[in-house]
């Protein structure tokens, strides 16, 4: 059963949280971090990303750079910038994007959760980008960018989320790429014990972003565990900062494909090995969306094609095997366009649904040839590949809106 803790928070005075509030740390590369750092002094980006403080010389992971950061977050803090709680607390964390809201639950989730499974994992992660988020959290001291959970839906907490949305707002604003944000802040014992004792029902929780920064956290506390032999459990390195959501709150967008070359073939020739296990049914010059599992769209030389997988792929049952993005893998990105490792092959990019079918359009037409629009994996599906014990394949997933840095601060001591 699920651990889920209210917890003292560290967080910005409520006049510079929209100025603080930060996209996550690998939203950006170096240059465009720096621009962003220099647009807003107070983005929490420049300790995110703290080789914004140094030039190029300097390696993005340099131990000067980690150090860089654990001065600037003591710097905000000691500046007034950001404020300790006094109480435990749960938050209520809601974003509205286009018009759809998302309200999730910000607080802390066992790291003894994630080794026992009750937190479920659907992606495999990268050693060296595990490595540069431990040094950054273990020489903070702190988690500073929450980890975005999904549950299934429960009664109770829902009532306690919907009564705190009637309240006053801890904080309350539009970020400058209009998604708007607003907390509330849960600290009576009676609704913190409701919503920990609601937790504790679920049997499963799941991590819908942010792998790399979960497996991180729970790497950190367990070098704090080898640290302090003598911990008890309860020590603030035993859990890890997290904002939960419900899964019928959740939206997952697209996550395209835009691929270089047609492998050598002509474009007949790939049509034709494209039909043997796809029925096209629709052809045009119009930008078309897939509008149902099982269907997918593709640009190539100035036409969209509408393909549907056919009767022999329907059948197949397996979580991972039968996901749209899995099907367009097995049985035509790599048999035919020769992509038999999409995670280190060059000659494959992905577009999150973010970013629209024009820069499918845009990249094929430039320096890529044909472009893939999926149509979006499901939460439920999601779910699935967890429950199983299964990894989903790399990009099958695209979230949005994302979680802010810097607006939740958990120190580890």
């Amino acid at each position: 059963m699920a651990t889920i803790k209210p917890f003292k928070c560290i967080r910005p005075r409520q006049d510079v949280a929209d100025r603080v509030a930060a996209l996550p740390y690998d939203v950006y590369n170096r240059s465009e971090a720096k621009v962003e750092v220099a647009r807003e002094p107070l983005s929490f980006l420049k300790i995110d990303r703290a080789e914004t403080q140094f030039d190029d010389s300097v390696d993005t992971y340099d131990s000067r750079v980690y150090d860089k950061a654990r001065e600037l977050l003591d710097g905000m803090i000691e500046d007034g910038i950001y404020e300790q709680d006094a109480d435990v607390a749960y938050y209520v964390y809601e974003q509205t994007m286009d018009g759809r809201a998302q309200t999730g639950i910000v607080a802390c989730s066992s790291v003894d959760d994630y080794l026992n499974q009750v937190i479920k994992k659907h992606e495999n992660t990268r050693e060296d980008k595990e490595i540069d988020r431990i040094n950054h959290v273990d020489r903070c001291n702190a988690q500073t960018g929450p980890i975005f959970l999904a549950y299934r839906s429960n009664a109770v907490i829902n009532e306690v989320v919907n009564r705190y949305k009637k309240t006053t707002p801890v904080y309350d604003f539009t970020s400058v790429d209009g998604i708007k944000h607003v907390v509330w802040k849960i600290a009576d014992t009676a609704d913190t014990t409701a919503v920990e004792e609601a937790f504790s029902a679920i049997d499963s929780i799941y991590i819908a972003d942010g792998h790399h920064r979960a497996a991180s956290a729970v790497k950190v506390g367990l070098k704090r565990r080898d640290e302090n032999p003598g911990y008890m459990g309860d020590e603030e390195f035993n859990s890890f900062l997290s904002v939960l959501f419900p899964h019928d709150e959740l939206m997952i967008m697209d996550y395209n494909r835009t691929v270089k070359d047609l492998n050598g073939l002509s474009k007949e020739e790939f049509i034709e090995k494209l039909k043997e296990h796809f029925n096209i049914i629709d052809v045009t010059a119009k930008e078309v969306k897939p509008e149902k599992k099982g269907q997918f769209t593709m640009y190539l030389d100035n036409e969209w094609y509408v393909c549907e997988i056919n009767d022999e792929l329907k059948a197949i049952t397996d979580p991972v095997a039968s996901l749209d993005v899995s099907l367009l893998q097995d049985y035509l990105l790599a048999p035919v366009l020769g992509i038999g490792d999409p995670r280190t092959d060059k000659r494959i990019d992905f577009i999150g649904g973010i970013r629209g079918l024009s820069e499918l359009k845009k990249r094929a037409d430039s320096d890529m040839k044909v472009s893939f629009a999926m149509y979006p994996t499901s939460i439920e599906e999601l779910f699935d590949v967890a429950d199983a014990g299964m990894l989903m394949p790399p990009k099958s997933t695209w979230f949005e809106p994302k979680l802010r840095s810097g607006l939740f601060i958990h120190r580890l001591s």
